[in-house]
């Protein structure tokens, strides 16, 4: 990848970073290379999202583009539109989880799947070379607001009916969701009492990301007022999480896990597809259900087009992240959302029973600061000591990362694609062996960090 993309599009701190200047050459480079005649654009609740909102309609106006404004609406959203107004390009301005300085730019084609690593690419060496190509005066294009999320929402209300009347806490964090999230749920049937539902790009209630410690407050107004299940989204609403009836965090890897054995229930077997850092409670439960496991890199964008190439049947990641191809091809938290409840509600469990078949693994992940410019490097690094380090490792994938199965255990060790971390995650079958193997690649890193 280039300096300015990253798995996820272009993302950074707002002014730092992520400039209106840069937001411009953006836009100018994608109508460029595209030579998009229409063009749609999102943007979660940060502040910063109508500064760059101007600066991309900018840019794609003066190559001649046609621009459609939805404002403040859920990623799935654009990406869901971008196909079915019949746009060229969809963009949104998001940086998903990250604190509220962040900001991003994620780019969808025409079928509203995320630009891949090549196409992301050519748009960076279209900016290093200010390859664009301008309209005349006489025909720049022109922008227009419009409401469309109701095609999207009909979409969802259709694609499945809810009998029972759930009793929902939902929490969309502050952000893009605060909307279309409890109103798809209310639509449904469902009861749904809503937290943090206005739209604050400090999200000031919780981080924008749904983690067990962000939603300790809606865990315990679960609990509190007996209901059902909580939901909640993160900030631009591509991610979901839940917490069950007695007012406990779903383990991400576990939900995902038993929702893709029961898609695979349902369909009687066929691909599925996660991501290097899933839990290897993923590959035992799709096994057991005649499921052929792919896995990718980090990021949806890996995982869509997996989807896509293979005719898999679901694709997710351990954040929530879950890709139902019957409906499109991007990441969606209201969908996700609404098709647990119809798992839940026919196979007539509660949440916790239903990932309650899941084996349980003790996981635990590491984040260790490093700079963007040295953190590929000190990964490749690694690569070669980890049989020394390891010498009983049984099988090395580099996929993303490098990725080592153990017998009791596996690890991987990744640069971020969006921040400037180098990621160590590590599973194993009892909290000894999983320290035991944190330990030993923590110091690995450490070392190659020094070199």
């Amino acid at each position: 990848m280039g300096k300015l993309f990253g798995s996820s599009g272009v993302r950074g701190i707002v002014n730092s970073f992520l400039t209106p200047e840069k937001a411009c050459s953006v836009s100018l480079a994608v109508a460029s290379y595209s030579q998009a005649k229409k063009a749609i654009i999102g943007r979660d609740t940060r502040f910063s999202g109508l500064m760059l909102q101007e600066a991309l309609i900018s840019g794609l106006l003066s190559c001649g583009v046609d621009v459609k404004v939805l404002d403040i609406v859920p990623t799935p959203v654009v990406a869901y539109l971008t196909k079915e107004l019949g746009a060229n390009i969809g963009f949104m301005l998001t940086a998903s989880h990250n604190p509220s300085q962040y900001n991003g730019i994620k780019i969808f084609d025409k079928n509203g799947i995320s630009y891949s690593d090549e196409q992301q690419q050519s748009i960076e060496k279209r900016i290093q070379e200010k390859n664009y190509r301008l309209a005349d005066w006489k025909n720049v294009g022109k922008c227009t607001k419009t409401d469309a999320t109701h095609l999207y929402f009909e979409k969802l209300k259709k694609i499945v009916n809810l009998q029972k009347k759930w009793k929902i806490i939902v929490d969309p964090g502050c952000g893009a969701t605060f909307s279309v999230g409890p109103k798809l749920l209310k639509a449904s049937g469902c009861k749904v009492t809503v937290l943090n539902a206005q739209p604050d790009g400090n999200f000031p209630a919780r981080a924008s990301e749904p983690t067990k410690k962000s939603l300790r407050d809606l865990a315990l107004i679960v609990k509190a007022l007996s209901s059902d299940i909580g939901i909640a989204f993160d900030g631009d609403g591509d991610r979901v999480a839940f917490i069950d009836n007695d007012g406990k965090f779903a383990d991400f890897d576990r939900v995902l896990a038993a929702f893709a054995g029961y898609v695979l229930q349902k369909n009687g077997g066929g691909t599925v597809v996660t991501n290097v850092e899933t839990s290897m409670c993923f590959e035992k439960i799709a096994k057991g259900h005649n499921g052929k496991v792919i896995r990718t890199k980090v990021g949806d964008v890996y995982l869509s087009e997996a989807i896509k190439k293979n005719n898999a049947i679901f694709g997710g990641e351990p954040c929530g992240a879950w890709i139902h191809p019957q409906v499109h091809y991007c990441p969606d938290g209201p969908l996700s959302a609404k098709l647990l409840l119809k798992a839940l509600e026919e196979k007539k469990v509660t949440l916790n029973e239903f990932i309650s078949e899941v084996p349980k693994f003790i996981t635990l992940r590491e984040n260790i600061q490093c700079n963007n410019k040295n953190k590929t490097k000190i990964v490749k690094s690694i690569e070669q000591k980890m049989k020394k380090v390891f010498p009983n490792l049984i099988e090395t994938s580099m996929v993303d990362g490098i990725r080592i199965s153990l017998e009791n255990g596996w690890l991987l060790i990744r640069a971020s694609g969006t921040e400037p971390i180098i990621r160590l995650t590590v599973e194993g079958e009892s909290l000894k062996i999983a320290t035991s193997i944190v330990e030993r690649g923590n110091k690995l890193i450490k070392e190659n960090s020094e070199v």
